[in-house]
């Protein structure tokens, strides 16, 4: 028997479990409170693609009448997608790797209309190993069957989303209480028979639903519906990102129908009052709420009156992830895109540096919602204290810091941090392009595990990068993205079209950014968006100033995502497929020097960016006052050192040559020996390990204690040269 049972609701990702009720999870651990979390989308999917979830799949359906050609094909073929099935998800799994020579013959697999692209994207994934192509080709065949479903049985099933226009702006309840009256689709039916299963194992008082993003909300609602009606003693609560976003204004009392309460925001407080108030021994006549919607008296309402504060990050506990099926997630890749590629494939810890964003300005973002808004970092040493406590529980060393913007001082320390403790592990995570990732930074970041970093560089435009109030321009995303590419980390880059009073002629120019940042390789992935106005951003709330018109509508159940009209009445959406066409070529290295035109079926203007612009910022020095107060980290503490002398002019003097081995290359200098003996000495006393490192000012104290001029010394190319190899680091 357990208090809480918590759920995530299908469908989210396929490769790991969203961290949510880990996270929560893990804070019930520190008050006592048991509880027991469930990925209830991976259970789906593992029952649903199986031998016998594949016969249900195909009884479901009576002959091929009406049937279209591709479906006609896949029923044919019935038997060899039963047969194959069981294999193929151990495959994904990581669990049978030797299928994958099977897969790659081409004669193996079941192949629908899925498989007709291949031809097209050969040049994309020929060269990939035989582990990845495979996975790519059991993707395929997933997504052959997935079609025939959505197809044949259920139109609302998708394998990261279910029924999720039902959650998309959904002003009104209407459609989606309409949605849940009728019976349970076919992919309810494996949702509620495990349900049903887990609920009368573990006896919970208390069912709570994290819902993420509008595919999750149907399966929620659905869930709850089902426990309200066969086990009316339980209560059931719904929390998550798209409560925290959509849900702020909620006025319609039929969701209470289904929830007997809705919480914003963080939610270990809301979560830790409901225990105590309904589930406890002893509950209190007059319950204290954090911000909380009920209902009372047939009428939704607001509850916040407890006076408690919410927890600090550094209180909330490590990620719990027991319970989870961490060995049966599958690992998929769907498209030749090597950031999409983390995102489906493998399995990832998920941690956070700190809550909020520390710039919290973007003129786009919702900035005025809490899990923006309210920053708050975690120390680094708590940080990797988390990380091994997650090792050793899930024997996994991947880690996704899920952050808005990862703080460019707190990556420093937790590298650092890592680097001390010699943990060996991999990690990535979101950035803001800024300035403070130095060249220096970047390798270090790399040294500690680093992988991959993504980041905004929205419209690549400064006039409207200054009215989003990025911070950055393209001349400074560019240094940064040559940086981290030289360090060896990967950069994807979130790419932004159609915000307010964006010209054709600036969509055009921005196309030509990506294209040189491209060419220049200092990108390796990328993504276009187009904008959407959101109720809780700057744009959202001020309309007038950025030259839009909301098209207001009455909320009574979801409200995010707004309709506007743009002052300029340009259809962006015009520039969609070309956008996304020229991407695809520009990612895999193709194309770069056909005229922009060529990417769309209408006229645009010539762009104005020189050809040279990206070529021309990467030129330029990066003007930083090097501060004294900055650290200076010896990544390479033993090197071999060997003593000779020179003469010249008659004057004898005496050399040594240090020799760096590093893991790719080696680095050998030649200094005088007196210097030479002071720098073995400096680092000896100053491994990476050391918690306190060197300041430049002590170091340059130490230099001067012997010899004179260590400006002369600290730019000669002996320590430019260990400088750029990474051996000698200044942070």
């Amino acid at each position: 028997m357990k208090d809480l049972l918590l759920i995530t609701p299908p469908f989210t990702q396929l490769n790991t479990p969203y961290p949510a009720t880990a996270y929560l999870k893990g804070f019930l651990n520190t008050k006592n409170i048991s509880s027991f979390q469930m990925d209830l989308g991976i259970e789906v999917i593992l029952e649903l693609f199986s031998r016998e979830g594949l016969r249900k799949v195909f009884d479901r359906v009576d002959g091929t009448a009406g049937f279209s050609e591709n479906s006609s094909r896949i029923c044919a073929m019935r038997d060899e997608y039963v047969n194959t099935i069981n294999q193929v998800m151990l495959f994904l799994q990581n669990r049978n790797p030797t299928l994958a020579r099977q897969i790659c013959t081409m004669n193996f697999l079941p192949e629908a209309s899925r498989f007709n692209a291949l031809d097209d994207l050969d040049y994309a994934f020929g060269n990939m190993g035989l582990q990845d192509r495979a996975k790519h080709l059991a993707t395929l065949y997933l997504e052959d069957l997935s079609d025939f479903i959505v197809e044949n049985i259920d139109p609302d099933f998708g394998f990261s989303r279910y029924a999720e226009r039902l959650g998309q702006s959904a002003n009104s309840f209407d459609e989606l209480y309409a949605k849940l009256q009728a019976e349970a689709t076919f992919t309810d039916q494996f949702t509620l028979k495990i349900l049903k299963e887990r609920i009368d194992d573990l006896q919970p008082k208390m069912v709570c639903f994290s819902v993420p993003f509008p595919g999750n909300l149907y399966s929620a609602f659905r869930a709850a519906k089902f426990i309200r009606q066969n086990y009316p003693d339980i209560k059931t609560a719904m929390g998550g990102g798209f409560a925290n976003t959509e849900l702020r204004d909620l006025k319609d009392a039929r969701v209470f129908d289904f929830f007997d309460f809705i919480t914003l925001d963080d939610g270990e407080l809301p979560i830790e009052l409901l225990h105590s108030h309904f589930c406890g021994i002893t509950q209190s006549p007059q319950p204290e709420f954090k911000r909380t919607f009920l209902r009372q008296n047939g009428e939704t309402v607001y509850k916040n009156d407890s006076t408690r504060p919410d927890y600090k990050m550094a209180y909330t506990g490590t990620p719990d992830y027991s319970d989870l099926l961490l060995d049966q997630y599958i690992s998929v890749i769907e498209v030749a895109n090597p950031m999409h590629s983390l995102w489906s494939d493998g399995r990832w810890n998920k941690l956070t540096m700190a809550h909020g964003c520390y710039w919290g300005k973007c003129t786009f973002c919702d900035i005025s919602l809490d899990y923006i808004k309210t920053y708050e970092p975690v120390s680094a040493k708590i940080l990797v204290d988390r990380m091994e406590i997650l090792i050793a529980e899930t024997g996994e060393s991947g880690f996704h810091f899920v952050d808005e913007a990862a703080p460019p001082a707190l990556m420093r320390e937790v590298a650092l941090e890592i680097l001390r403790r010699k943990l060996v592990v991999t990690w990535w995570t979101n950035i803001r392009f800024e300035k403070s990732f130095t060249g220096d930074l970047c390798y270090l970041l790399k040294l500690s595990g680093c992988i991959a970093v993504s980041g905004g560089l929205e419209v690549a435009s400064d006039r409207l990068l200054r009215l989003i109030d990025k911070g950055v321009s393209v001349e400074q995303v560019a240094k940064v993205t040559r940086n981290f590419t030289e360090a060896g980390i990967m950069v994807h880059s979130y790419l932004m079209y159609g915000y307010p009073t964006q010209t054709i002629q600036e969509t055009v120019d921005s196309l030509e950014m990506v294209r040189q940042l491209f060419e220049m390789g200092i990108v390796q992935s990328g993504f276009w968006h187009q904008f959407a106005m959101t109720t809780h951003s700057p744009v959202g709330q001020n309309p007038e100033e950025f030259g839009v018109r909301p098209e207001l509508q009455d909320i009574q159940f979801a409200n995010n995502d707004v309709q506007f009209t743009d002052s300029t009445g340009i259809d962006h959406s015009r520039f969609s497929t070309g956008l996304r066409k020229s991407l695809f070529n520009y990612m895999h290295g193709i194309n770069f020097d056909l005229p922009l035109r060529e990417w769309f079926d209408f006229k645009i203007p010539k762009t104005t960016v020189p050809p040279t612009f990206i070529h021309d910022c990467l030129l330029e020095e990066e003007n930083f006052v090097i501060k004294g107060s900055s650290k200076i980290i010896f990544t390479n503490t033993n090197p071999r050192v060997e003593q000779y002398s020179k003469t010249k002019k008659g004057e004898t003097a005496s050399f040594a040559s240090m020799t760096f081995h590093l893991k790719t290359n080696i680095v050998a200098v030649e200094l005088q020996a007196s210097k030479a003996q002071w720098l073995m000495k400096v680092m000896a006393e100053n491994p990476a390990e050391n918690a306190r490192k060197v300041t430049l000012q002590e170091l340059k104290s130490s230099f001067e204690t012997s010899f004179e001029d260590f400006e002369l010394f600290w730019f000669s190319k002996p320590v430019q040269i260990l400088r750029r190899s990474g051996v000698i680091l200044l942070l």
